[in-house]
């Protein structure tokens, strides 16, 4: 019983030197039996005051809630300490009542006293007796706390939820100062009473909590849903900015009830987990409905902006005119010297663009943080002083622009390309020279000490009309604006990634979602079938039609596309480790991203590989026509008093030259081993090519030396590309070579018979073809048949 049994004046009891617990309840059953007595005599209205009269003079209201829990405890009927204890609980129940009105009387009276601010001593002397006999009972809400709530005049401010199409300006830009003008009064409010509930009120009483609860359920709910019905009515677009920015400003409360809890640093008043689930309790509703249309709207958005493209590409354009390309030079990936620059330098750019705030409150004035979209490709081909207009280019070529200007420097200096902050050195110290085409990367200039070469632009008999501007059908600036509208969409989602339970598992699949819609819009929507559409267009090429022997034009957009695609690729992994790996576990190969993406990889590989295998044949159709048409009918047979020329044939350099150029194209743009295929299918091809060639000409002895001159050439280019499949069989093919400048026959028949000489890539046979290509055939061939086979014709052969 404690100091309790001090207040009773006329107790007389000692206890006894060792208590126990049988000994404890003799006390307190000794001392509470009086008090029964006066509860079962005393009138209705004179109880309370009967039963406080025998506490001590001027008791406080705790004593006095003692008193009554105490004969509430003791009458229960898990104790009954005499038969009448059923009878004696409701006149205790009322006296409690009357007690309890007066302690609210007592309460209110405080709250609305004249003074400022309200007296919180009395106020929490009341709300403490209050809540000892409402803990005792617990019979539902706590009147005290909730009549308090109730009061607050931030609930009768019936104007507040009308502001909320303030949101919307007229030229519908979303401005939320309106909402945070709004929520600065929830604030306030949370600041004021929030922080006098947790002075005034006991902790465990949570009326922190359920005033929070009461301010965000019928002030701030209201408010939310009447700014997200409005922006529905204005497009899905608007919609889902809103509902993510009311998110946003909606968890301000959280911050403001963990710093009115503050109010009593020694004891935890609301843990932040209960604060934050304020937010997302009145929130749900608007989840469903929210998650669903995200999803929906960005599949819509991606579709919009890939026909949007289609329809870019499909339209007719004219070619660029060598005058217009004199005055500007457009770089491109297979004409610069280093490719493998352009790309770090834009991942380099677009990790760092990652990094940058996405904002999600919009604000009318002093908008910054956009994100990706500072990776604007037209930012790419504006000059330095920013570019104008908006929106991606396609046409930078036509508009005289660059991809990115790079810095001519001496190789030698050993420097890599490196981003230069704007306002630093200038790229361009003579501003005599022209204006400079500068690349604006997240505020930097790209510089390089590579030079890039100028792009000359196709003339009208290089590409026919199918086989033109192939190069346009996959593009970067859709890329980047589908990766844009996915991050957008996916930082409006993370906004919700806290919540809990189901909803928190229904956010984390929209996250997923978001990126795999992504996955397949680029995949299958746009590089698929980007390189579908080039591959069939690229089979229709014949080299007859076109006088460029140099460049097979499709071809070379070809190469171009997988550059390009291999762009794509590697800003995909990069927005994948910067957003998503957050997310999922990388390393769960059946998790639907990690599944999706490598089927992403998968398709792109299995394109490439496509077209490169009808890029090789285009290829070597028209290495093919170079050497037909460029060989001379008596190449191989000049004149006996010529002067001979040991050096390769104008067909076999045009031929080298073409081969040359395109896979110097090609390298950097794929893996190595994709690009040893192509290296070792060419090789193959074009020893075919070589074979066929060689047995078609009319070869003389001196024409052999003209042969063995142009296999050598063929021989060095094979070998410079270290592919040693290919290189031995070419190395087989310069010695064949030799069977055209021996003079004996019966020498010539004994090379023939040496298996061992070509290392089994060609059988006498195959050796003895080759051989009746020889001018002197004629006059050889019955010592070559007679040597190689110890026949005779004359001697041997006997008709019966």
């Amino acid at each position: 019983m404690g100091d309790f049994i001090g207040a009773f004046p006329s107790s007389s009891y000692k206890p006894p030197p060792k208590e126990t617990p049988r000994t404890k309840y003799i006390r307190a059953h000794n001392l509470l039996k009086p008090v029964l007595q006066t509860l079962s005599s005393s009138p209705p209205h004179l109880l309370l005051s009967s039963l406080t009269s025998l506490l001590i003079p001027s008791s406080s209201l705790s004593l006095q809630a003692k008193l009554l829990r105490l004969l509430s405890s003791f009458l229960s009927p898990s104790i009954q300490p005499v038969r009448s204890s059923a009878l004696l609980q409701a006149p205790l129940r009322n006296a409690i009542d009357r007690f309890d009105a007066s302690l609210l009387t007592a309460f209110d009276t405080a709250d609305a006293s004249s003074s400022s601010p309200p007296d919180e001593q009395s106020m929490k002397e009341a709300a403490y007796a209050s809540w000892s006999l409402h803990s005792s009972s617990s019979s539902g809400d706590w009147e005290m706390g909730k009549m308090w709530a109730e009061k607050r005049e931030i609930f009768y401010a019936h104007s507040l939820p009308s502001k909320s199409s303030q949101n919307f300006l007229p030229d519908g830009v979303l401005d939320f100062g309106a909402m945070d003008e709004f929520m600065s009064l929830i604030l306030d409010a949370i600041a004021e009473h929030g922080s006098r509930a947790v002075r005034v009120f006991p902790p465990a009483s949570g009326v922190l909590v359920a005033f929070a609860e009461k301010l965000a359920g019928e002030v701030v709910s209201e408010y939310v849903t009447s700014l997200l019905t409005h922006a529905r009515q204005l497009e899905t677009g608007v919609y889902l900015r809103c509902v993510a920015a009311a998110f946003k400003e909606s968890w301000k409360m959280v911050d403001a009830i963990m710093h009115a809890a503050e109010e009593r640093p020694d004891e935890e008043v609301v843990s932040r987990t209960r604060a934050e689930d304020v937010v997302y309790q009145m929130f749900e509703v608007n989840m469903d409905e929210y998650l669903d249309e995200e999803v929906e709207a960005l599949k819509s958005a991606f579709e919009g902006a890939c026909k949007e493209w289609d329809q870019g590409i499909s339209s007719p354009t004219p070619l660029p005119t060598p005058a217009s390309s004199s005055a500007t030079s457009t770089t491109r990936f297979t004409t610069s010297q280093n490719p493998a620059l352009i790309k770090r330098n834009v991942l380099a750019s677009l990790t760092n663009l990652l990094l940058l705030p996405v904002t999600i409150v919009p604000r009318a004035v002093g908008g910054v943080g956009q994100g990706i979209a500072m990776l604007n490709p037209q930012r790419w081909g504006g000059t330095a002083g920013g570019g104008n207009g908006a929106g991606y280019s396609k046409t930078m070529e036509k508009d005289g622009r660059t991809l990115f200007e790079v810095e001519e420097e001496e190789e030698e200096d050993g420097v890599e390309g490196q981003a230069t902050p704007r306002g630093g050195p200038n790229p361009n110290p003579n501003p005599t020279n022209g204006p400079t085409i500068t690349v604006s990367l997240s505020d930097y200039d790209i510089t390089s000490p590579t030079p890039l070469v100028p792009f000359s632009p196709p003339s009208p008999l290089s590409a026919s009309p199918s086989t033109a501007n192939l190069d346009l059908l996959l593009s970067l600036d859709l890329a980047l604006n589908l990766i844009h509208l996915s991050r957008s969409s996916l930082k409006r989602v993370e906004s919700f990634s806290g919540y809990p339970g189901h909803y928190g598992t229904r956010v984390r699949d929209t996250v997923e979602e978001v990126f795999i819609a992504l996955l397949w819009t680029l995949g299958e929507r746009h590089v698929v079938r980007g390189f579908d559409d080039a591959t069939q267009r690229m089979k229709s090429y014949k080299p007859a039609e076109h006088s460029e022997t140099a460049n097979v034009a499709p071809l070379v957009q070809f190469f171009e596309l997988v550059h390009i695609g291999d762009t794509i690729q590697s800003m995909v992994q990069v927005y994948f480790e910067k957003e998503l790996a957050p997310h999922i576990d990388k390393t769960d190969f059946l998790n639907a991203v990690v599944r999706e993406k490598k089927r992403f990889e998968n398709s792109l590989d299995d394109s490439v590989a496509a077209g490169l295998n009808a890029g090789t044949e285009v290829l070597m159709n028209q290495v093919n026509h170079i050497i037909v048409t460029l060989t001379k009918p008596r190449e191989y047979y000049p004149p006996e008093d010529g002067i001979l020329e040991l050096g390769p044939t104008r067909g076999c350099q045009e031929a080298i030259k073409c081969l040359e150029t395109h896979c110097k194209l090609l390298k950097g743009s794929t893996s190595k081993e994709v690009l040893e295929v192509f290296y070792q299918e060419v090789g193959i091809r074009l020893i075919a090519i070589l074979q066929k060639h060689i047995k078609r000409q009319i070869i003389s002895l001196n024409g052999g030396f003209q042969v063995i001159a142009d296999l050598n050439a063929y021989n060095a280019f094979i070998s410079s590309l270290k592919v040693t499949a290919v290189t031995a069989d070419f190395s087989h093919l310069k010695m064949l070579g030799h069977v055209f400048v021996v003079e004996d026959a019966k020498d010539l028949a004994q090379i023939v018979r040496d298996v061992t000489r070509y290392g089994g890539a060609y059988r006498p046979e195959d050796v003895y073809e080759f051989i009746q290509r020889r001018s002197d055939w004629k006059k050889i061939e019955k010592t070559v048949d007679k040597t190689m086979y110890n026949l005779s014709f004359k001697e041997d052969c006997i008709i019966a």
